[in-house]
């Protein structure tokens, strides 16, 4: 059979839909030339900043009073308003919160572009009616939907657990659920964990997870801010199905050097950060020294996990070198045992490398581009020792060099490409019965690049329509391209309404081998997508909408379809070396999201709800995986007392998870000693597993409560938080062990408390 002619979703052979959406970003991307020999216009563009560190405000309101007009920051600190009547006076207003505002009296040259930058000064303030308005402007038609984003200032205000975690964080989140107390491994609307990818700024983590997941690898005093996709991402994301959650790291403070210090009942952390010539650095660490945590979540048993993480980067900036340049290098490693000194347990040990080196350039037009070269490896291993349990060790490791580039015209609009090649190489040793180790890994390289243009010149309508060529795929062979169209739009009705909807194709070609019925996942190991498979593929359908009936008040309602083809699904019926190892699945999912937000001194409240139907479908097989949650309800409510008080609750509620249930036991002949006088008469109970996954938890549902208070004595500050976890001492089943039918629960009853110092 010719593999290479198979679906991929239905291969869009012929290719219509991808050459009709192409031909029309060309016409629209031609005819925006024409705006340019029109009226002379400027552009006004800006780098925003804390006036003490130096560091970048992401997401930050610029406002102009005379046009109306607002926009917003990116990631970076930076933005750009084309279009700008030139020789006027111009009233810029540039808020963020937490700081004080600031306002320009700017003049724009025609075809000229006027830099602006801006330091704010950090006070103890809140929103102002300056902030929102220009935030709301700034929002009038962007293309944001199943998109959430959470800046520097925000991180702090995140719902916790045992400690500040930005994975654990985004389980509050609609549509994202979690494996239970004990993981910070989630799942969006429907699809596994590894169909998410995690660039820490540009650079991908395999296994960003600590010991038993209880939180993640990533620190969050290290972090600037997070981009949150939890489908339709655009065209520059690639290689997964289902979302994107990109971590944008802290540059360091630009001025003067500093040092926080903290302490929680599983961890202590240091950070140090400070200037150097024409630049800046940042160093974090993190390092485990109690298990007190992690016996709650076996019935008070000690678990001899060790962990820590580490990240350093340094950034430089000289114009006496490159003119509007910047420079960075950066590195991320983390690495996790768990050694039980018992030979009738297996031992597990697992970690994570990253190395980027980034060039950022801003050009005399409103352009920016960049250029990475990075490289990411993570390795895995399972040493089964006398448990019975069958050893595995992967590794993986990737070399991927981008280009990315985005251009503003003075119609607004923006045009953004770039390219990618990615070299990946996976190692895969998996042990037989007899202890025999076999190596189904392999390497590949993938060529992709993007195009996309934002249509944004008109003020209630954007428009982000593009696409990805995938001139490769790992494992070769198979057709000569895989295209994957994007498109979304915003149309606003009204001023307080609008109407958002997405669709695209994704493809993903590293998957992970996973088992549904293993009830703790320790790391789940990677490969290549076997040639004899397609590429995995999905098709997003997104459609909601958004409303803001007050300054304070927010809602939004998302409804999706996503249809999944060619998913590599571990082959449990393979008796035959002959066997593929893998056979491909398919899988739906659907379902309605809303969320609503109120914000007025000194309250803040969040609500959401999600419906969610995910089913596979594998040899003819349809069933639920095991994070089809049908129901799930994230209510938090924030009180701030003022004089650095504040206090929260989070009370999370979901529908039981569907698992495999004991249909029952026979005895097996063992055979283990050939000279034994007891050959015949050695027997076990061999287990008996029903349908895949026709049983379901009973119901989920905690409340944590958290107390904080800031403390500032001169150049010394003292972050202190009391949080008492699953305050209602809620019972929930994380399993019972199918041994002993000992059961065993999630996270009970439990103080927590932290303590931050920074100078």
């Amino acid at each position: 059979m010719d593999h290479s002619k198979r679906n991929f979703p239905d291969k869009i052979r012929g290719n219509k839909t991808f050459l009709f959406l192409f031909t029309a970003l060309l016409i629209i991307f031609i005819s925006s030339f024409t705006n340019l020999y029109g009226q002379p216009k400027g552009v006004l563009r800006g780098f925003v900043a804390d006036s003490l560190s130096g560091e970048a405000l992401p997401y930050a309101n610029v406002y102009i009073k005379e046009l109306e007009r607002g926009a917003n920051t990116d990631n970076r600190g930076f933005f750009v308003m084309a279009s700008v009547p030139p020789e006027k006076k111009l009233t810029v207003s540039i808020s963020y919160v937490g700081y004080k505002s600031k306002q320009y009296i700017v003049r724009v040259d025609p075809y000229r572009v006027k830099d602006l930058r801006v330091e704010l000064i950090p006070i103890n303030i809140q929103l102002q009616t300056i902030e929102k308005t220009s935030q709301r402007v700034a929002k009038e038609n962007a293309t944001d939907l199943s998109l959430q984003r959470i800046a520097i200032r925000d991180l702090e205000t995140l719902p916790r657990g045992v400690e500040l975690d930005i994975f654990r964080s985004l389980q509050n989140l609609p549509g994202v659920q979690s494996g239970g107390d004990v993981s910070a491994r989630y799942y969006v609307r429907g699809s596994t964990s590894n169909q998410n990818l995690v660039l820490l700024d540009n650079v991908t983590i395999y296994n960003p997870f600590h010991a038993l997941g209880i939180f993640s690898s990533i620190d969050p005093d290290m972090v600037n801010s997070v981009e949150f996709y939890k489908g339709g991402f655009p065209a520059e994301y690639s290689t997964r199905l289902s979302s994107v959650l990109k971590v944008v790291t802290r540059d360091g403070n630009k001025n003067d050097f500093s040092a926080k210090a903290s302490l929680s009942l599983l961890t202590a952390k240091m950070m140090l950060e400070g200037p150097i010539p024409h630049g800046s650095f940042i160093l974090s660490g993190r390092k485990n020294y109690s298990d007190f945590i992690l016996k709650k979540f076996r019935n008070s048993n000690s678990l001899p996990a060790d962990f820590y993480d580490l990240f350093a980067k340094l950034n430089y900036s000289n114009d006496e070198f490159v003119k509007d340049a910047k420079f960075t290098i950066s590195a991320f490693s983390s690495q996790d045992q768990i050694q039980n000194n018992n030979l009738q347990l297996e031992d597990f040990k697992w970690s994570n490398q990253a190395f980027d080196i980034n060039y950022f350039q801003i050009s005399d037009s409103p352009l920016f581009y960049q250029v990475d070269v990075s490289s990411s490896s993570f390795n895995g291993e399972r040493i089964p020792n006398l448990s019975g349990a069958k050893g595995v060790n992967n590794e993986v490791s990737d070399v991927t060099m981008r280009m990315d580039f985005n251009y503003v015209y003075d119609s607004k609009n923006e045009l953004s490409g770039g390219f990618k090649i990615t070299e990946i190489h996976t190692k895969l040793f998996l042990e037989n019965f007899r202890g025999q180790s076999t190596d189904i890994g392999s390497h590949g390289v993938n060529i992709s690049a993007f195009l996309k243009y934002k249509l944004l010149q008109w003020s209630n309508l954007g428009v982000d329509i593009g696409g990805r060529v995938n001139a490769t795929r790992l494992a070769g062979g198979g057709p000569a391209a895989f295209y994957e169209p994007r498109a979304s739009l915003t149309y606003r009705f009204i001023p307080q309404m609008a109407f958002k909807a997405s669709w695209g194709i994704y493809m993903q070609d590293l998957v992970t081998v996973s088992d549904e019925n293993e009830v703790v996942t320790i790391f789940e190991p990677w490969i290549i997508t076997p040639s004899y498979l397609n590429p995995s593929s999905a098709i997003h359908y997104i459609a909601g909408f958004e409303a803001n009936p007050s300054q304070n008040l927010s809602l939004t309602l998302e409804g999706y379809y996503k249809i999944m083809k060619d998913l590599a699904i571990v082959n449990d019926q393979k008796y035959f070396p002959t066997d593929n190892d893998f056979i491909p699945g398919s899988g739906t999912a659907y379902g309605l999201e809303f969320q609503t937000k109120f914000h007025e001194l000194p309250v803040d409240i969040n609500l959401s709800y999600s419906l969610l139907y995910s089913f596979k479908d594998v040899n003819g097989v349809r069933y639920s995986p095991r994070y089809d949650s049908r129901h799930n309800v994230n209510l938090s409510f924030e009180y701030d007392f003022g004089s650095g008080w504040s206090a929260s609750a989070v009370w999370n509620y979901s529908t039981g998870m569907p698992f495999t249930q004991i249909a029952g036991y026979y005895d097996k002949l063992q055979i283990d000693d050939l000279t034994s006088n007891y050959l015949l008469n050695s027997y076990y109970p061999f287990l008996i597993l029903s349908d895949q996954n026709i049983g379901r938890l009973p119901d989920y549902h905690r409340l944590d409560l958290n107390l904080s208070k800031k403390i500032q004595m001169g150049n010394l500050k003292i972050y202190a938080d009391l949080s008492l976890l699953n305050a209602y001492n809620r019972k929930n089943l994380f399993y019972f062990r199918r041994d002993t039918g000992e059961r065993v629960d999630m996270l009970p009853f439990l103080p927590s408390a932290s303590i931050k110092v920074e100078l």
